[in-house]
């Protein structure tokens, strides 16, 4: 008589894949997620049914579902208003992250403090400073308010009761990695902590209809740290960027329920503080009279056109391997760009060092950089400068042609915005069709008697 089998599931799980084992492992075998594994909720070989309950809320055909948007209430920072979606909707989660040092404190330092000014109660958290050295920046910043509550706790009953006391309008939570629960094992920022705390605060701002920001911090790679369930807890995941070289910063929504992703917050890091940059147009353009070798080029940020000159730089050399020297733009791309240069206009760079730059520390590595980059390069080797008034946008194949670029009519608009009445783009067709405009153009400029481009 044959004897049938029992299933029995695995005890232990991975939390990120559902990958499950056996044996405890410190690693998941399937994602390569460390500490992710955990001992399963459900007893082996134990199936619970779920007992159906009564729905607090009938189910209404889609058509019949209200379809008014929350309603918003600004922060009082534009840039940050405007990658949100208009602001703030009542009972969001909004996750910011980004680089150790890059701001995320002095932008939510400002957020609150212009809440505060706006009549609404802020409680800030912070897990990672104590209040004096809170108080301190606030006091550079110019971000003192009686409305704006500081608390430096790390352990979220404590954080919970805070909220209890002060009723605030707004909850910041700085940052999710360094506050524990007692309702969790291991230690602040391990995963199965971070999962406690973000699903609690998010429960609580659902609850009371409390808007909330947690930071959150970034690995290596760039990536939010802690479990992939984090961002799909929160109904917005903001990333905050820039060059610690430079003072220009960035934010970015990667994810939003709210509103669109494709916008960008621009801001300006000083030592008063942080300011907003709402038309950041001339931060990325040269001053004074058109040089030989440079050429603007108007890229995309979002929704935003924003134009950007390129600058490029030639030099003879006898080197068997010239050097080809970048910054802000792609390297993989400047070298297509030489090498259809070479083959398809005729323009010999093969014995030159090159060297190619944006200003302002902007890295422009879309396509639409082709053309003027190649433009640039032109003009570097001919000594030639371009008019003030031309751009370039294009994308460049390796037959020459110069293809359309996304938003095309937006960036043509912006460029004319800003005084650039001559627009260099796909409707060249070629490369060389391209450089015969741009020479015609610098021949047509009044007063420039330099040699034909």
């Amino acid at each position: 008589m044959a004897t049938r089998r029992s299933t029995q599931t695995a005890p232990f799980k991975c939390t990120e894949c559902g990958w499950t084992t056996l044996k405890w492992a410190g690693r998941c075998g399937e994602c390569q997620q460390w500490g992710t594994v955990v001992e399963a909720a459900e007893p082996t070989g134990i199936t619970r049914r779920v007992a159906a309950a009564a729905p607090s809320s009938a189910a209404l055909p889609i058509t019949q579902i209200d379809t008014t948007d929350a309603p918003r209430r600004t922060t009082g920072v534009g840039e940050f208003d405007r990658v949100l979606g208009g602001g703030l909707v009542a009972g969001a989660a909004v996750l910011l992250s980004g680089e150790p040092g890059v701001g995320k404190s002095t932008l939510l330092l400002e957020v609150a403090a212009q809440a505060a000014r706006a009549g609404r109660r802020v409680l800030y958290a912070s897990a990672e400073e104590s209040t004096a050295q809170v108080r301190l920046r606030a006091e550079r910043t110019g971000a003192l308010h009686d409305g704006l509550y500081l608390a430096s706790e790390t352990d979220l009953a404590t954080i919970l009761g805070h909220v209890d006391h002060v009723e605030p309008d707004l909850l910041i939570v700085d940052s999710v990695q360094t506050v524990s629960s007692a309702l969790s094992d291991g230690v602040a920022g391990h995963p199965s902590q971070v999962r406690e705390v973000a699903s609690t605060l998010i429960r609580v701002a659902k609850d009371r209809a409390l808007p909330t920001i947690i930071v959150g911090h970034v690995t290596k790679d760039g990536t939010v740290a802690g479990p992939r369930v984090l961002e799909h807890l929160v109904d917005v995941v903001c990333h905050f960027e820039g060059d610690r070289q430079t003072s220009l910063r960035f934010v970015r929504a990667l994810k939003n329920r709210f509103g669109p992703t494709d916008e960008v917050g621009c801001f300006d890091m000083t030592g008063a503080g942080i300011a907003e940059v709402p038309d950041p147009s001339a931060l990325f353009l040269g001053h004074g009279d058109p040089q030989p070798g440079t050429c603007v080029a108007i890229s995309l940020e979002g929704r935003r056109a924003l134009p950007v000159e390129v600058q490029a730089l030639t030099i003879k050399t006898g080197a068997p391997n010239p050097r080809r020297i970048v910054n802000g733009v792609d390297a993989a791309r400047v070298a297509m760009v030489l090498a259809v240069l070479e083959r398809r206009a005729d323009i010999v760079t093969s014995d030159q060092d090159v060297y190619v730059s944006t200003v302002g520390g902007v890295r422009f590595t879309e396509p639409a950089a082709d053309l003027a980059i190649a433009i640039a390069v032109a003009g570097a080797l001919r000594n030639q400068a371009t008019p003030r008034t031309l751009a370039a946008v294009g994308e460049l194949s390796l037959t020459g042609e110069v293809r359309p670029v996304t938003q095309a009519a937006q960036r043509r608009s912006e460029g004319a915005r800003l005084g650039y009445r001559d627009v260099i783009d796909n409707r060249s067709c070629t490369l060389r069709g391209a450089l015969s405009d741009v020479r015609l153009r610098v021949r047509s400029s009044p007063g420039d008697d330099a040699p034909g481009f």
